[in-house]
């Protein structure tokens, strides 16, 4: 598969073309499920949820474990980072050579197989990646490929999360538990750290992507001016269902349309408030996701330096 441009050609051979791929990256719990059912009523696209392939390439390091018991916050990296200068590491640079068009192979085919299934002959395969992390891998390796960034309030992101790891959410079913009281704040500075670190992968990917095939778009843009929005976001995936079609799909999928059974503090569709943490973190809590994600918040335009010092409790003579 060195054929950039090719187009998938059914089960006879399995290609996929880098520019039949769109992939949602940012941080989980910004709002990317809700963007991808709506991409998924665009013509030929084939939705692919939650691949997970970033957690598998971008293992973190530490282990969150750290932020409860080292002495002080680690500094969050990935395996493949740690690792890459290893020769025996299986994703060495060393032997990039081998693995690099081989994995390209495996994910493209496996993409091809879901569009195959959906009978989709020329197929949009918009990926919603919550490992993005691996951002700058997985672009490199389908370099014509179209790119979402979805940004949002990390301060948003971390209370959603704290929401999601309570007694009886929907995400106990994936792995999530119930979150002690006593082990709240670590929590925070932990997902902290990987909305942070997502959030600068993604930008850094972003800013060397083809500017004709990406778009960055703000969860509370996104939020509050649907359809404009998802017109951006289409002409970066070179395609024009017309403003019609895209305020159909933005009126069927708005929060209020949500039956009230299916949202709320214990379900995955949970709340389309910008700003909530202010209410539901503590001061502590709130003390302390500042002082992991402040300089990223402010690089986002989410804080000013006044208004972060302040939070900081930074006082100047």
């Amino acid at each position: 598969m060195t054929d950039g441009d090719a187009r998938w050609t059914g089960a006879d051979d399995g290609r996929l073309g880098d520019d039949r791929i769109a992939w949602i990256f940012g941080s989980s719990r910004s709002g990317s499920t809700w963007l991808l059912r709506m991409l998924a009523e665009l013509p030929h696209a084939v939705p692919v949820d939650d691949p997970h392939l970033g957690h598998h390439l971008g293992v973190w390091r530490p282990i969150p474990l750290a932020w409860a018991a080292a002495e002080g916050d680690p500094e969050l990296t990935t395996l493949d980072h740690v690792k890459r200068g290893k020769p025996g590491y299986f994703f060495a640079d060393r032997f990039a050579y081998a693995w690099r068009p081989k994995l390209r192979e495996l994910i493209a085919a496996r993409f091809a197989a879901q569009a195959e299934e959906a009978r989709e002959r020329d197929p949009l395969i918009v990926v919603k990646e919550p490992g993005s992390q691996a951002a700058e891998l997985l672009l490199s390796l389908f370099p014509r490929s179209r790119l979402i960034f979805l940004l949002r309030d990390g301060r948003d992101v971390v209370d959603s999360w704290i929401a999601a790891y309570q007694d009886g959410s929907w995400a106990q079913q994936e792995g999530a538990f119930p979150l002690a009281e006593q082990g709240r704040e670590a929590f925070v500075r932990w997902q902290a750290a990987v909305w942070a670190y997502r959030t600068r992968a993604v930008r850094a990917a972003y800013e060397r992507h083809d500017p004709r095939r990406r778009a960055l778009v703000r969860y509370e843009d996104l939020l509050e001016r649907t359809p404009q929005q998802l017109a951006r976001i289409c002409q970066a995936l070179g395609i024009d269902p017309g403003a019609e079609a895209l305020e159909r799909i933005s009126r069927a999928h708005d929060f209020d349309r949500v039956p009230a059974s299916a949202k709320g503090e214990r379900f995955e569709v949970r709340s389309a408030s910008p700003g909530g943490w202010r209410a539901s973190l503590t001061a502590r809590e709130r003390r302390a996701l500042h002082e992991v994600a402040g300089e990223t918040l402010l690089a986002c335009g989410y804080i000013t330096r006044e208004e972060l010092d302040e939070e900081l409790g930074r006082v100047y003579a």
